[in-house]
């Protein structure tokens, strides 16, 4: 992430630049990660190894479901020539279905424990599993390329990642949480290429659609600080980092930019 202490600096009010945004992006879950990981969570306690082992094997029919699809439609042939059309009947039906099942709604749901444990190269290896993204249902559609997103962000591609991160924009979210997240994604894209305006757009976007968790809203808060300094409104920029503290974000880098921020904001004036 592009903290503060970056703009000061070229400000005169510090010396060392930190350039933080693509480890900030690898200790965070994507917004859609997140929310799934929390309605699961969610579920009460008695449930959960019977849940747990639910949800492993209907990864496994994800991960397999056009292959598991094809063979039925393949067994329904041979039902039919041997038969008759109405014993291949319940074949041709489940095999249908989960083809295009993989094709409208994709392995996306597999993403998740990848994201978790940041592995990306895994991730990355589901998303290049796609092979017609234009077909998927919209609202995956649209998280997909956010991943895709989020991915060639922590690979520092910003243009790449700002071309997907814009296409899933367009395509609506499909929560509140996930939106206000991709804005402020968007927002320290812009402050990576030195666009301030369009950066203070896209995070007052996301403060008012709404972020996920308070770290997210710590840094979006930090980053309205930032600007603020740019813009040399030193009152506006000490009222976002009174917001920012309040908060008590944990997360370590935002922490530290806290710290080193304190040191310099004290002095100006406003």
């Amino acid at each position: 992430m592009q903290c503060a202490t970056q703009l000061l600096s070229n400000q005169g009010y510090a010396d060392d630049k930190q350039k933080n945004l693509s480890a900030d992006c690898k200790n965070r879950y994507s917004a859609f990660s997140k929310t799934s990981q929390r309605l699961f969570l969610g579920t009460s306690l008695i449930f959960a190894p019977r849940i747990i082992k639910i949800m492993k094997y209907y990864n496994l029919l994800i991960k397999y479901r056009l292959w598991i699809g094809i063979v039925l439609v393949a067994l329904g042939v041979y039902v039919n020539f041997a038969a008759s059309f109405w014993p291949a009947f319940p074949l041709y039906l489940i095999g249908v279905i989960l083809i295009l099942g993989h094709f409208f709604f994709g392995p996306l749901r597999l993403i998740q424990e990848y994201m978790e444990s940041g592995d990306m190269e895994g991730a990355e290896k589901i998303l290049a599993s796609i092979y017609f993204p234009n077909i998927l249902y919209k609202p995956i559609r649209s998280v997909y390329y956010t991943l895709k997103g989020n991915i060639a962000m922590m690979k520092q591609d910003f243009d790449g990642a700002e071309k997907m991160m814009k296409k899933g924009l367009d395509l609506g979210m499909p929560m509140k949480e996930a939106e206000g997240a991709s804005l402020l994604q968007m927002g320290m894209l812009s402050m990576q290429k030195n666009d301030i305006k369009q950066a203070e757009t896209y995070i007052r976007s996301a403060l008012r659609k709404g972020l996920p968790d308070k770290e997210n809203e710590a840094a979006a808060y930090l980053q309205m600080c930032s600007i603020m300094m740019n813009k040399r409104e030193f009152r506006a920029a000490k009222d976002f980092f009174r917001k920012c503290k309040a908060l008590k974000p944990t997360t370590p880098q935002i922490v530290d930019q806290i710290k080193q921020i304190e040191k310099y904001i004290s002095r100006i004036p406003g």
